[in-house]
């Protein structure tokens, strides 16, 4: 579905009128992309449905077929056939556009129209099939929908209550209206047509969508309960086990959530939701990384999982390296950039300051920088934006930051603690580096050579150079072994070091090693007692201003969508 027919952006009252000045004509396909063009900008506004209608009669067909269905097809010509084909008769089909359009659009109030609110809709229809056409608007809209975006559901929603008042004993469609009311914030009606659903025809599906609307309400016990049943009415449907699991370590019973899992993975020990709802609990019983990175392994190995999950980036979310970067140690603990040095590939050697980088090498990288990611794994997908970039440019990058970007980070960077900025530029020129000639050998290559001589000889850079090494030990199993013995080695040597004078970095150099796949028991102990107390609480300290930026900036991970 496209956006629009070409870069106009007319007012919708203009559009239509060239769409009548075009009807007037006898210019019917004209006319029509007028049209098409009101109804994207003003869906419900009743002019745009009488202009729609006097083209349909000057049409042959009804109009529908001034409206085809193409490969990329504008959403308001979409919009204008669906209420063609309601006026003729056939508002089931009218309704599976309409939705196709609030999938691709949903702050737009698409169905917000007397056909579509109207009694008569419901009955026409019947049970089944409204049943069926609220299953998609379900799958269509976000769960919770946000306030802003509920009142362009609103129509699908009357459509609901008018399906129920019409067959008030339908189990499928009392739980179908329940699950839409349940995402739009109609908590307390969700729970009443599921209770409905569920005495009207005890269900699997019924009972799930009850234990979903009364988890939503707060009843807790109730909600397991409702879960429990749909487990005793199929045994071998494990996502109702991990929302069990979930449920329970949600409210404070890990061990009991745990043994749920447990129970899903011995019937099934690749069934993605309870593999990922089972690291997500392992992790958060003990706190190791381990779990995470074998949860990595498995959503490399299983790309076609049956939804997207969000566990992995629910567990690194505001996580020292795993989901975002440490503050620099002090408010002058930034680097200077002609401090920075690089590495000369053909020699081997640390050579002086590399020169600035290209503009376009800059470019990249102010609309990569964030202080914050989902997990590794997505900071080294992202970072393949500078993968073209040569090793020089990567380089200056790090000698020579560009500034602060014009946006809303770099306004809140800008004003309160530009060091943060010069740290982002560091750790994502590293993740760059690690797309340098991907073609070459690890153990060989010129992108390890040059992050190790980097985290080992260019003290203000270290934890950068670092990061990229362990996020590619967490993309690539076969360099686990050596990553850990990089990393374990600079943790022993910042160790060494606080012996004799305090080093303000050791704390975040000890959660490096933390987020490290495959760290000897040893040096998780070591980085375990460098982690230190957690400093700078005071308002406009890095560490508060970060937390600030992680608000603004925090990435949208979708979860999975419950039924």
């Amino acid at each position: 579905m496209a956006e629009g027919t070409n870069d106009r952006a007319l007012p919708a009252t203009e559009e239509l009128v060239l769409a009548r000045q075009a009807l007037d004509s006898g210019e019917l396909a004209h006319a029509a992309d007028h049209v098409a063009a009101a109804l994207a900008r003003a869906p419900t506004l009743p002019e745009v449905h009488e202009t729609l209608a006097q083209l349909a009669a000057a049409s042959g067909d009804g109009g529908v077929g001034l409206f085809p269905l193409q490969h990329h097809t504008f959403v308001g010509a979409v919009v204008a056939r669906a209420h063609l084909l309601a006026a003729a008769g056939r508002p089931a089909e009218g309704l599976d556009l309409l939705i196709a359009a609030t999938a691709h659009a949903p702050g737009a109030d698409w169905a917000g129209v007397p056909w579509v609110t109207s009694p008569e809709l419901a009955e026409r229809l019947g049970p089944d099939q409204a049943a069926r056409v609220l299953l998609q608007v379900c799958a269509a809209a976000p769960d919770p929908v946000p306030p802003a975006a509920r009142p362009a559901l609103a129509a699908y929603l009357t459509l609901a209550r008018n399906a129920v008042t019409v067959h008030p004993e339908h189990g499928l469609l009392l739980g179908t209206a329940s699950a839409l009311a349940r995402r739009v914030g109609e908590v307390p009606l969700a729970v009443r047509w599921a209770t409905r659903g569920v005495r009207a025809a005890p269900s699997k599906m019924g009972e799930v969508w009850l234990g979903y609307a009364l988890r939503s309400a707060g009843r807790t016990r109730e909600a397991l309960a409702a879960l429990r049943r749909a487990v005793g009415h199929d045994p071998d449907d494990l996502a109702v086990y991990a929302d069990i699991a979930g449920t329970l370590a949600d409210h404070g019973r890990l061990e009991e959530a745990l043994r749920w899992i447990e129970q899903a993975l011995t019937r099934n020990p690749s069934f993605d939701c309870a593999v990922h709802t089972a690291h997500r609990l392992r992790f958060q019983r003990d706190g190791e990384v381990r779990h995470l990175v074998a949860l990595a392994d498995f959503v490399r190995d299983h790309p076609d999982d049956s939804h997207e999950h969000g566990d992995l980036a629910e567990c690194c979310r505001g996580r020292p390296w795993l989901g975002q970067l440490t503050p620099a140690a002090s408010a002058t603990g930034a680097p200077r950039p002609r401090d920075v040095a690089g590495l000369d590939p053909a020699v081997g050697a640390v050579r002086p300051t590399p020169p600035p980088p290209s503009a376009e090498a800059a470019r990249r990288l102010r609309e990569l920088a964030r202080p914050a990611w989902p997990h590794p794994p997505a900071a080294y997908d992202a970072a393949v934006g500078l993968a073209t970039l040569d090793l020089p440019d990567l380089l200056g990058l790090l000698a020579h930051p560009p500034d602060v970007p014009q946006t809303a980070l770099g306004r809140v960077l800008a004003g309160q603690d530009p060091a943060l900025w010069v740290r982002c530029v560091q750790v994502w020129a590293c993740l760059g580096l690690l797309h340098h000639r991907t073609d070459e050998p690890w153990a060989t290559s010129t992108r390890r050579q040059v992050l190790v001589d980097l985290a080992r000889e260019v003290e203000e850079v270290t934890e950068a150079a670092l990061f990229a090494l362990v996020t590619a030990a967490w993309v690539d199993p076969s360099v686990r072994p050596d990553v850990a013995r990089v990393v374990a080695e600079r943790l022993a040597a910042t160790a060494a070091t606080g012996r004799d004078r305090p080093v303000p970095a050791a704390p975040s150099l000890a959660h490096l090693a933390l987020a490290t796949p495959g760290l000897t028991p040893e040096a998780v102990a070591l980085a375990r007692t460098l982690t230190g107390p957690t400093a700078g609480r005071r308002r406009g300290s890095p560490r508060a201003v970060l937390r600030r930026l992680l608000r603004l900036l925090r990435p949208r991970i979708p979860g999975p969508p419950p039924p």
